[in-house]
This record gives structure tokens, C-alpha cells and sequence, in this order.
């Protein structure tokens, strides 16, 4: 037997059962009800923030797009009565093709979504986030989300969960319309959320090691292994050599802002947008406890109100000559 939500009111001392659609408030649920969880979709699940809404997949448009404070992409698929079983295929069609898309996209899909940058959005969304160690799609969930579920949907989404750790999970929706006109809008999850989440946590992939601490090579070693990075066909490492090393070496400290316009100015980034996702992977790699070599030439001072975040950077004024000297080779290389 499926599972079913039931809502009795009471009435001058008597349970009266509540029994209402929303088509008979003259609500439609392929518009108000995507538009009432994309304004608070805590009511999907608790982690996550809407970053994008009746988003283009090859298999046709997705109805929200989400994402958790770990980077996990969350497809979130409304029917308006009944789950039906299809409608696991139809997820999972969406999630295999979300599994393929790079960080640029959905940071473009994020700010055509909210006007504002998928680093923004997360910031936002989970102030106590640290963007530098967030693995952005590295995992996909599934939201199934109607007013009932069939019988064997409701089989197959806890077989998946329990057997495979698929992070998927079935919310059931009930609308109500009390008899003073309020509206009111229960769930109930067919996995718990501390399971749901659980399974979410087991897949995440191996961090990489992040580290402050500074190296302490010698100046051969040091210059030997700046060499080897910046040589690397990595396009941050390029853009470190283009950008980053000149830029500090001329200015002295410099913020996000100035950095993000002189990523533009340069050629390597098209907009602001761009610049502040390369700025980010940069400050990414900065931050890594194997690259201590740069942050011994590189050093960086945190944002006021979020700390992870590096606002401005500047060359250690023991090594400016060593790295104008490293600088001047690579010029002549070029010329």
C-alpha cells in the first residue's frame, strides 16, 4: 500500500477530515506549486538552494535545479497528482546528463537563474561554507516530488537508496485549505532525511588537502619548482604567469575586484563572471597542501566576513626579485 498523507482539522471539538485540491482553489500545480519550492525549497530538503528553474537537458526541461553546501547538483522533478514510476527514469535521464556538465555551465545557469554567481549563491545560501574545498557535481541527487507515489515507485526509490546508496528521495506533498481559507501546504519524505544524507556523504570523493602554511625551500629548489608549475599546461598555472605574477609584481597587494579586472583586460576571462570562477580555481590551487612552494612567494590576506575566501594577495617582499627575475625569462622566451 502506498503512502498516503491524511489531514483532519477540528472543528467545534470533532476531527473533521480536510480533503482539498489545489485545482479546486484554482491553484495550478505546474506553476504554483514549482514557483512556492523554488521560493523555499527547505521544504524538498533542508541543505539545499535553488539555482536554476525549467533548466534546458537533453531530455527536455528540468523543473528546479539545486544545489547543497557540499556542491552536490540536486534534480528536483514535480508531477502534479500521483508519482508514477516513470517518473524515476525520467530523473534519472536528467541526472546522468547534469553528471556530464562542468562548473562553468552551471555557474551560468545559476546566474541567468538568480543574477548573481554560483560562488555568490553559496555564500549566500551557506554562510558557513568554504568555497575552497567544495567539489562542485561531484555527486547528483534526485528529488521526486508529487502528491502520492505508486507502489512500486515507492519500492524501487528505497531499494535504490538502501541496496546501491543512490541519494535519491520521494517527498509527498499534501494541500490543504482550512475552513478560515488559510492554505497550507505538509510532507513527509519516504526516506528520513538523516538517511537521505547519509548516503549523500559516502559518495562524496576524497578531498585534496588544503593548507595556510607557507613552504620553506631554498631559493634553487623554490625557483626550480615554480618553474615546473608555471610551465604546466594547466590553465591556472597560466593564468598565474600571465596574470597574477605581472599583476602583483606592478601593483603590490591587490583585491578579488582588481584581479577579476585584470583577468578580463588580459584576454583570459569575458566578463567579470568568468574571471571570478578562474580567480576562484586559483585561489584553489594557492591553497593546496602539496603547491606550499607558491604560497612561499605568494601570500594572502582573508576576506572580513568570510574567512576562506582569499580578498587580496601580494608578492613577500623577499621574493619580488626572484620572481621579477622568473618573470623577465619568461618574457624572453616569448619575444
Amino acid at each position: 500500500m502506498p503512502t498516503q498523507i491524511k489531514t483532519w482539522q477540528v472543528v467545534n471539538g470533532k476531527l473533521q477530515t480536510v480533503d482539498t485540491r489545489m485545482s479546486d482553489a484554482g491553484r495550478k500545480e505546474a506553476h504554483d506549486l514549482e514557483e512556492w519550492i523554488a521560493s523555499n525549497p527547505s521544504i524538498v530538503s533542508p541543505d539545499i538552494i535553488v539555482i536554476g528553474r525549467q533548466t534546458p537537458t537533453k531530455s527536455g526541461p528540468l523543473d528546479l535545479l539545486a544545489i547543497d553546501k557540499q556542491g552536490n547538483i540536486a534534480v528536483i522533478e514535480l508531477k502534479r497528482d500521483l508519482l508514477p514510476r516513470e517518473s524515476l527514469v525520467q530523473a534519472m535521464d536528467y541526472a546522468s546528463d547534469i553528471a556530464e556538465w562542468s562548473v562553468e555551465k552551471i555557474s551560468e545557469i545559476c546566474t541567468q537563474y538568480t543574477g548573481k554567481s554560483l560562488d555568490e549563491q553559496l555564500t549566500e545560501g551557506f554562510p558557513d561554507i568554504d568555497l575552497e574545498t567544495v567539489d562542485i557535481n561531484d555527486v547528483q541527487r534526485i528529488f521526486l516530488v508529487g502528491f502520492g507515489i505508486e507502489d512500486s515507485l515507492e519500492r524501487m526509490v528505497n531499494w535504490l537508496s538502501s541496496n546501491y546508496d543512490v541519494s535519491i528521495n520521494a517527498i509527498l506533498l499534501k494541500y490543504i485549505k482550512t475552513s478560515s481559507g488559510d492554505e497550507l501546504l505538509t510532507r513527509t519524505a519516504i526516506i528520513s532525511e538523516a538517511v537521505e544524507l547519509l548516503r549523500t556523504e559516502k559518495k562524496k570523493k576524497f578531498q585534496i588537502p588544503m593548507s595556510d602554511e607557507p613552504g620553506n625551500y631554498s631559493t634553487e629548489v623554490l625557483v626550480e619548482r615554480l618553474k615546473n608549475y608555471l610551465s604546466q599546461s594547466l590553465w591556472s598555472a597560466q593564468r598565474m604567469r600571465k596574470v597574477l605574477f605581472p599583476v602583483l609584481l606592478h601593483e603590490g597587494k591587490v583585491n578579488r575586484e582588481q584581479l577579476k579586472s585584470e583577468l578580463v583586460k588580459s584576454g583570459e576571462a569575458d566578463n567579470s563572471r568568468d574571471a571570478g570562477y578562474f580567480l576562484s580555481l586559483i585561489s584553489g590551487q594557492i591553497g593546496m597542501a602539496k603547491n606550499d612552494f607558491i604560497r612561499q612567494v605568494i601570500g594572502y590576506e582573508p576576506h572580513p566576513d568570510y574567512p576562506w575566501i582569499k580578498e587580496s594577495y601580494f608578492i613577500r617582499s623577499e621574493y619580488k626579485e626572484l620572481v621579477k627575475e622568473l618573470m623577465d625569462s619568461y618574457a624572453d622566451q616569448n619575444s
